[in-house]
């Protein structure tokens, strides 16, 4: 591979990590909100027409309701991009990043499809992931056939 791939990868490497890092420390910035607060935010999206806003409204405030999904995330986030951001455990912070890239997409694909630069942002995100665990296949490709004996 030539200099000039290996210094994109590690752009790459830069880029989804240090999303991921403010990710999660985004998620332990503000207090999680009352279920209260989480109804009277609701209520003033109720009108039909604003059903796309109450939707995401109404699942980021589930997960932040459970008391614990919101922090595990934040933590994974945290944790991965970490991995992902030193150089000899970026392949397993790549892999455990996958599910949490393709989930961010999904949310945006689902819930803010009209958002044409977070659809962007984040399918980027998704795409760049996806390029730093296939360009070290060789690594792992023998893990998805491994020969009966």
């Amino acid at each position: 591979m030539g200099k000039p791939v290996k210094i994109v990868f590690i752009i790459f490497r830069l880029i989804l990590g240090g999303m991921m890092l403010y990710g999660g420390i985004q998620k332990f910035q503000r207090p999680l909100p009352s279920p209260v607060e989480v109804v009277e935010k609701a209520e003033k999206f109720a009108a039909p027409e604003k059903e796309n806003t109450l939707q995401k409204i109404l699942y980021i405030s589930g997960a932040k309701q459970t008391g614990y999904f919101w922090q595990v995330l934040g933590i994974c986030e945290l944790l991965f991009g970490l991995l992902l951001l030193l150089q000899g455990t970026s392949l397993v912070g790549a892999f455990f990043l996958l599910p949490i890239t393709l989930h961010i997409f999904l949310f945006h694909v689902f819930l803010e499809s009209d958002e044409v630069g977070e659809l962007l942002e984040t399918g980027g995100l998704f795409l760049i992931n996806i390029l730093l665990v296939l360009k070290e296949k060789d690594k792992w490709k023998h893990l998805l056939w491994i020969k009966p004996i």
